[in-house]
């Protein structure tokens, strides 16, 4: 069975004033997220969340904490996500990790006074890449940027600075969870490799095909198309859109196209 997840769109202030095709919206949209308004407490809807973002600006630098401070906080899980990119503009760029290890004072000094900026690594990318963001990595993306992010469902940033825009920072919050050195470039998967990743709570993989098709996925799975060529079991999967799919295995493809599967790892 395949269950067509429901979008929310949130405007940013770094998002773009007019989305391109197939969205078609005229406000300053960053985010689309997608999520099944049926959820019941167990579906792996309620674990990962897939998002959909349009930079014309860059967002904030910020961290996310892991599973085991969040939990300290009182909430369910810490965030853990990563980047699939779909279309990267000539100059943009992604902000992961720091050029050169600091210690936390310096990095709250240099949050305070916006040299934080200069201090990310910022790294070129293209469409195809994916990036895996675990916590504690200091981030930031830059504009010019249209990508997929698949993340634990947890909505926690700790921010670290905005370049002056009117919102709250969280330095007191971010200090103990960030890491203040460089990014761990084996979480880069470049586009043209084989684009598997697996991490502790979820995985992600991009097929352009039945052949493709492992035949280990787990039963249930969230499909994210990006051809407008995809139908399985009769339905029509577009692009833009995002899919539950449960006895996957069942499933009957129509014909090739490219696929991003992801789904939750048992953490426990």
């Amino acid at each position: 069975m395949i269950t067509q997840l429901q979008q929310f769109r949130v405007e940013k202030p770094w998002g773009r004033e007019r989305l391109p095709a197939p969205f078609n919206d005229p406000r300053k949209i960053g985010e689309i997220w997608f999520q099944n308004d049926q959820s019941d407490g167990a579906n792996i809807c309620d674990q990962l969340l897939v998002k959909y973002l349009f930079t014309s600006e860059k967002l904030s630098v910020q961290v996310h904490p892991d599973d085991k401070t969040a939990k300290a906080q009182g909430l369910e899980s810490g965030k853990t996500e990563c980047w699939y990119i779909l279309h990267a503009d000539e100059d943009a760029r992604l902000g992961l990790g720091l050029k050169s290890a600091c210690d936390t004072q310096t990095l709250r000094s240099a949050a305070l006074s916006g040299d934080i900026e200069h201090m990310l690594d910022w790294k070129t990318t293209q469409a195809g890449d994916i990036w895996f963001v675990p916590p504690g990595t200091i981030h930031a993306i830059g504009g010019g940027l249209q990508l997929i992010e698949v993340q634990q469902n947890a909505d926690i940033t700790y921010r670290l600075y905005d370049y002056g825009r009117p919102r709250e920072l969280h330095l007191d919050a971010a200090m103990p969870v960030a890491t203040p050195g460089p990014y761990n470039m084996v979480n880069h998967i470049p586009a043209g490799q084989k684009p598997v990743l697996h991490s502790t709570h979820f995985s992600l993989q991009l097929i352009d095909g039945p052949e493709q098709y492992p035949e280990n996925l787990p039963q249930d799975l969230i499909l994210i198309p990006l051809d407008d060529s995809l139908a399985m079991d009769g339905i029509k999967l577009e692009p833009g859109e995002v899919y539950y799919a449960n006895n996957v295995h069942s499933l009957q493809w129509a014909n090739p196209a490219k696929l991003l599967l992801a789904w939750p790892n048992a953490t426990d």
